[in-house]
């Protein structure tokens, strides 16, 4: 989908060693994909203009992979069920008084063109622009896309350099692979919500969907490397993304201690296994989380609350010691904080050496003074909401951009114009293929 402008490098010569890449990019891609029909705010400072997205998945998973390539600059086609549409667009309350979408639906997906094409009867038309895409990414059933002629095997064949990126719950193999995937059922499963909640509670979830979102980010780095690597090759291949592998990863340290030393892990709140002090501690008014990672951050701790004398106990004096006598050290910290304002504390904090932050309640956090001087949170002309806010792209580049430029869209807001600016369908055909119920 690059222009033949920018095949020839045009806008990209003062980039230095991204030139080659984005020119490999361009050579990878189909050069008979037809017009880039990208916003006029794209352009060749985002790293992934001129690369076309077909995205077939729903809910989070996919479409927050999606997003993420698409605020660097991919132009995504968002494919939905027809009248239906994204499973999440019912999510709520809390819903847009106007489209009635539900706000859940915002979050991961704007910059995208939304389409509305029955999997079943339209799967020629979702043939034809698998064939002129650069990625394909869905999120089905394992199976589901090959009884339809859309499955990696049967698509590669038309288009040798289609990167085909799959997100389940469990994988394309093994004796879960056709079980359907959501995010708490694969933290539970993967052991996440076992080490997760107050230590003499029950497991509890996360607050937000953390398995699903980094399942996302998993799937967005592979796509860029599998970009990369088509840059080389001339050849695109199947990614398999899943929830269950995705949250084995997140354990991390929790699961090397077991797999390296037998060390299984519990529930133990906001505190940190092989860190002590480093949790959250309730104040006059609210709650503070701070943390000593080394032993002068600790004395610099105990010298601001006044208590030298405890870095000079054996059993606080190395961190080693102070998880062995936690019970005792926390035990002290707790009353001292509870005795102050997590405000008063932050005032006692300011230049501190060790990391300290109040536990801020959602309003809190988007009031935050430096949240609101970074200007993390972007608003958007909306179709019909008029305007609507979301967080927009936490990295921040030198040379290239990523932001949050289009709202996202109502259902089927894209269907007449995707399909008639890339496959060339008329306005007779449109009307034949809406009143067959195949297109919205």
């Amino acid at each position: 989908m690059f222009s033949q402008n920018l095949r020839l490098g045009r806008g990209i010569v003062n980039y230095g060693v991204c030139r080659q890449s984005l020119r490999n990019f361009a050579a990878a891609g189909d050069k008979n994909k037809g017009p880039d029909k990208s916003t006029s705010e794209v352009d060749e400072r985002h790293p992934l203009h001129g690369i076309r997205i077909l995205d077939l998945s729903r809910i989070i998973a996919g479409p927050y992979c999606t997003m993420v390539l698409a605020d660097l600059g991919a132009e995504v086609i968002k494919v939905e069920r027809p009248h239906f549409g994204d499973e999440a667009r019912k999510w709520g309350p809390p819903f847009l008084e106007k489209s009635k979408d539900a706000a859940y639906f915002l979050a991961p997906n704007r910059n995208k063109r939304s389409i509305c094409v029955d999997i079943k009867r339209g799967t020629d038309l979702l043939y034809r622009l698998a064939k002129i895409s650069d990625v394909l990414v869905e999120n089905y059933v394992p199976g589901t896309l090959d009884r339809y002629g859309l499955g990696y095997e049967q698509l590669k064949k038309v288009n040798p350099k289609l990167i085909y990126c799959s997100l389940t719950g469990y994988g394309s193999v093994g004796p879960y692979a056709k079980r359907p995937g959501y995010d708490v059922i694969a933290s539970s499963v993967g052991g996440l919500m076992h080490i997760t909640g107050e230590r003499d509670g029950p497991p509890s979830k996360v607050g937000v969907a953390v398995t699903d979102m980094a399942t996302g980010l998993y799937a967005h780095g592979a796509i860029l490397a599998a970009l990369y690597q088509r840059s080389r090759t001339q050849r695109g291949q199947k990614i398999d993304v899943d929830l269950l592998s995705t949250c084995c990863s997140l354990l991390l340290n929790v699961g090397s201690n077991y797999l390296n030393a037998g060390v299984e892990a519990g529930r133990m709140g906001t505190a940190h296994s092989s860190i002590v002090p480093y949790q959250s501690f309730k104040t006059k008014d609210g709650y503070l989380t701070l943390g000593t990672g080394s032993d002068e951050q600790f004395l610099d701790l105990c010298r601001r609350l006044k208590v030298e004398h405890l870095p000079r106990d054996p059993k606080f004096q190395a961190n080693k010691d102070r998880v062995k006598h936690r019970t005792e050290l926390i035990g002290i910290l707790e009353k001292m904080l509870s005795e102050d304002t997590s405000r008063n504390w932050m005032k006692l904090f300011e230049g501190a050496t060790f990391p300290v932050g109040p536990v801020n309640s959602i309003p809190e956090v988007f009031e935050d003074e430096h949240i609101q001087a970074i200007g993390l949170v972007k608003s958007l002309r909306h179709p019909k909401d008029g305007t609507v806010k979301v967080v927009g792209p936490p990295v921040v580049f030198s040379e290239s951009r990523n932001d949050a430029r289009t709202a996202p869209p109502v259902l089927g807001q894209h269907t007449d114009e995707v399909l008639g600016e890339l496959l060339g369908c008329g306005p007779e055909e449109l009307a034949k293929l809406k009143k067959d119920n195949i297109i919205q």
